[in-house]
């Protein structure tokens, strides 16, 4: 009961203080909305980084990073992550290293002030529509050649389950194959324990690693690969994740 209660109130707490952090930092980012990418995309992560790092630690979820080494210098990926949370999209993008950009609902560009973030920071897509989802991949190919990573969470929604992972959808290896550049496969841990999936307006305060592992070459794979490609790196993430989950 207590816990319930105190839960209610971190949740409040930890809302109020992004929205009045958000509001500090949002007229920069306005300004930035304007200029063309890829500067745009880095100009935002700059203060996206200094944003997540002031307002991580006040809420008492600090963020640990491992393997940040396997990201060559001039070196553009596609990252998989896991997805459990709704913070899980502020700490990736904040801590991946490198300019970025990730996916998003459509939904997410017409919330008021949010959707100059998100226009930034992500790419939109109407996952109801067929044009949208391949103008999705358009823009994501763009931005890969404009030397910016591409996040993506290959389980399409947050794991409401309690398996480390649920299945995967072939998006993020079709276009890491397409473009022949190397996949990073990466992990969050302890996000789904900050904000419960089955739980409402409810948050708890737990510290959170994210793990970068090493990347995988696509180099001569093709679209006929994607099965095993995807089976290899749900396997790799599955085995690390339970050999390095801690309470």
């Amino acid at each position: 009961m207590l816990k319930s209660i105190f839960g209610r109130i971190y949740a409040l707490w930890a809302l109020l203080l992004f929205a009045g952090t958000m509001l500090v930092v949002f007229i920069p980012i306005w300004i930035i909305s304007f200029w063309p990418d890829p500067t745009k995309s880095r100009g935002f992560l700059a203060i996206g980084r200094v944003w997540m790092k002031v307002y991580m630690p006040l809420i008492g979820c600090p963020v640990k990073l491992k393997g940040t080494s396997y990201f060559a210098p001039g070196q553009t990926y596609v990252i998989v992550c896991n997805h459990n949370s709704l913070i899980d999209v502020p700490v990736t993008t904040a801590k991946i290293p490198g300019a970025n950009k990730t996916l998003a609902k459509a939904s997410m560009g017409k919330i008021p002030l949010f959707s100059v973030l998100y226009k930034i920071g992500g790419i939109l897509v109407d996952r109801s529509s067929e044009a949208s989802r391949k103008q999705s991949v358009v823009e994501m190919k763009e931005a890969l050649q404009m030397g910016l990573h591409i996040l993506l969470y290959p389980e399409g929604t947050r794991n409401r389950t309690n398996e480390p992972l649920k299945a995967f959808y072939d998006g993020a290896f079709a276009l890491a194959i397409d473009t022949q550049l190397p996949l990073i496969p990466s992990l969050l841990f302890h996000t789904k324990k900050i904000l419960p999936v089955n739980r409402k307006f409810f948050a708890w305060p737990h510290r959170i690693e994210y793990h970068f592992l090493p990347p995988i070459p696509t180099k001569g794979l093709t679209r006929d690969d994607i099965p095993a490609f995807k089976e290899k790196v749900f396997k790799q993430m599955w085995e690390y994740y339970m050999a390095h989950d801690t309470k």
